[in-house]
């Protein structure tokens, strides 16, 4: 059976790897992935005389008497920066800025595909917070949304607060809140499928970097209690006792909020006897071992997050006793891909003119995507919805933009019928 295994994964990177094979051919050949195209006629020559000089004078004075103008006569209102100093980027690590423009290209061409939005790459030549926050400041008034991208921790936590505090537009970090969402949208599915509740199960994380925090964070708010979740990061079980993490804030207030047994030790045993496991570590396979999922509550549920390999396999977990696995990976049923949450949340956020991405409309994200796959019919290999799925980015994208209004963080009121008319109109202009 391992002999079989092997011979299973090895064929499921081999196909894995055609992408990659492909990749350098193709950016080569398109030279990058994205361009900027007109959006207003250029009938002749004298058209510029419209869209530039002379005209053009007429509405940057009426911005100028009316800032509010600027997303009548511009389109700030759909513009978003993706900024990144490159020091963690996904599946890659600390490569850079420039390194990192081919990801946040394809980052932009998710955006404008599946959400309508028109994102830029804004790869930064600095790593110190400040710079960062000063630059961000500096651009603002080009755009109508901010999307932090592949910041290492524990900066990344810092930078959000900050922007999130002195910016008045939408600024969110994927790697928290988008990978968040989409996991409790695929945890809510999972565990009405094998009939638990949030208020009950124990959930093991594995990997306390920015994203398995705010998943235990979004996990909280939706109902799962602080004292039955276990977090382990790479040098073991959080509990009361490490010291060594007083100095992170954030790790140190997990020590003090969960793991009410105050279990030691590693993966193996966090994992013990718990409903749910989150894993957002490192690449596998072998992070996990089929023998700790067997450890595991009966009917157990494992969202093996890691790219490109996830920390177990799918069919070792099966083997071990999951009813349930998830991967970020295409190849596998139940892929928990941050592109499910991160076009519509801004969809529905920029539509509405939001002055902030709240928890709250994050978590109505989440359970739009889960309600969306619910009424198509959920089973044990559909979860979450596909990527394709193109009117669940409509549906998420109203949830939000509805939340919005409802917590008086909107500049612009809309009915639902309203908002879906136009986020359906942007969404489906490819």
């Amino acid at each position: 059976m391992e002999e079989k295994n092997k011979t299973k994964g090895k064929k499921h990177l081999a196909t894995g790897n055609k992408p990659e094979e492909l990749a350098l051919k193709y950016h080569s050949f398109y030279k990058g992935k994205i361009e900027i195209g007109l959006k207003a006629p250029v009938r002749s020559y004298d058209d510029f005389a419209i869209w530039y000089t002379p005209g053009v004078a007429e509405p940057s004075r009426g911005i100028k008497n009316s800032r509010e103008r600027v997303f009548e006569y511009t389109n700030k209102g759909n513009f978003v920066a993706i900024v990144t100093d490159g020091t963690r980027v996904l599946g890659l690590g600390d490569v850079g800025a420039e390194a990192a423009l081919p990801v946040m290209e394809g980052k932009a061409m998710l955006f404008k595909y599946l959400g309508g939005v028109d994102a830029f790459p804004i790869c930064l030549a600095t790593r110190d917070a400040e710079e960062i926050i000063k630059a961000v400041k500096w651009i603002a008034p080009t755009f109508g949304g901010v999307n932090l991208e592949d910041i290492e921790s524990p900066k990344c936590y810092y930078i959000l607060e900050r922007l999130k505090e002195e910016l008045d537009m939408p600024v969110w970090h994927d790697d928290q809140q988008g990978t968040a969402l989409v996991i409790l949208a695929g945890l809510i599915n999972a565990l009405k499928v094998v009939g638990k509740s949030l208020s009950e199960v124990a959930i093991s994380l594995v990997g306390a970097g920015a994203a398995n925090m705010n998943v235990a964070k979004y996990m909280c708010i939706a109902g799962v209690k602080w004292e039955n979740m276990i977090m382990v990061d790479s040098r073991g079980i959080l509990n009361a006792e490490r010291e060594d993490v007083k100095g992170d804030k954030n790790k140190w207030e997990i020590c003090e909020k969960t793991n009410k047994e105050g279990r030691r030790g590693g993966i193996k045993e966090a994992m013990r006897d718990t409903d749910v496991c989150i894993a957002l570590s490192t690449p596998g396979p072998g992070i996990i071992k089929k023998e700790w999922v067997a450890g595991m509550a009966e009917d157990a549920i494992v969202f093996a997050c890691a790219n490109p390999v996830p920390e177990i396999w799918p069919w070792e977990a099966e083997e071990g006793g999951a009813k349930i696995v998830a991967t970020g990976r295409s190849d596998f049923k139940n892929q928990v891909n941050n592109s499910l949450g991160f076009p519509a949340v801004f969809r529905g956020a920029l539509d509405v003119r939001a002055t902030c991405i709240t928890d709250d409309m994050c978590i109505e994200a989440a359970n739009a995507i889960a309600g969306y796959a619910e009424e198509k019919g959920i089973t044990e290999g559909y979860i979450i919805p596909r990527m394709e799925e193109s009117e669940m980015y409509v549906c998420e994208a109203v949830a939000v933009g509805m939340k919005a209004i409802e917590q008086g963080v909107a500049e612009r009121k809309m009915s639902v019928e309203e908002l879906e008319e136009e986020a359906r109109e942007k969404i489906f202009k490819r």
